[in-house]
């Protein structure tokens, strides 16, 4: 059962299961876990986010940058969550059939997605834009499910 659980799970976000030898990140981390890194979270995306061109994200804040936890979001940034078209439609394929309320470190992977999502949109032009809109509007989609079904009456177990 818990062979199951994992594997599940990895299909969300298999990145996150695979130790890298450059990185001090643990397996499967998570940005937030308590509300002060929930605050943490939004000031690192609300501060201006630099993408370069081989698609690495740090945060331009130097003082922010500085943080353990910053190293944490760069880490999942640029480790976890899918970043070219055809993972992120794989990721809101997986998303729109999976049963249940997502875990939170799935959610924040997915909202950091969205995030990232929203910034490929607003840099393209043209036919690239309407993909990657595409592709953020199924994102929208499926984290508002989420919430949806995380907000409404539970079952008794």
């Amino acid at each position: 059962l818990l062979q199951t659980s994992w594997v599940a799970e990895a299909v969300l976000f298999p990145a996150a299961y695979r130790p890298k030898r450059s990185s001090t990140l643990p397996l499967n981390p998570v940005l937030q876990s308590s509300l002060e890194e929930v605050e943490l979270l939004y000031e690192f995306l609300l501060a201006e986010l630099e993408i370069s061109p081989d698609l690495k994200i740090s945060i331009k804040d130097e003082e922010l940058a500085s943080l353990r936890k910053a190293s944490d979001f760069r880490a999942v940034c640029n480790d976890v969550i899918p970043k070219s078209i055809p993972d992120i439609r794989r990721l809101s394929a997986s998303l729109s059939s999976r049963p249940g309320i997502l875990k939170k470190e799935d959610f924040e992977r997915t909202a950091l997605t969205l995030a990232y999502t929203a910034y490929r949109t607003a840099l393209s032009q043209g036919y690239q834009k309407d993909v990657w809109a595409q592709s953020l509007l199924s994102l929208f989609r499926a984290l508002r499910h989420d919430l949806m079904r995380s907000s409404g009456p539970r079952a008794s177990p």
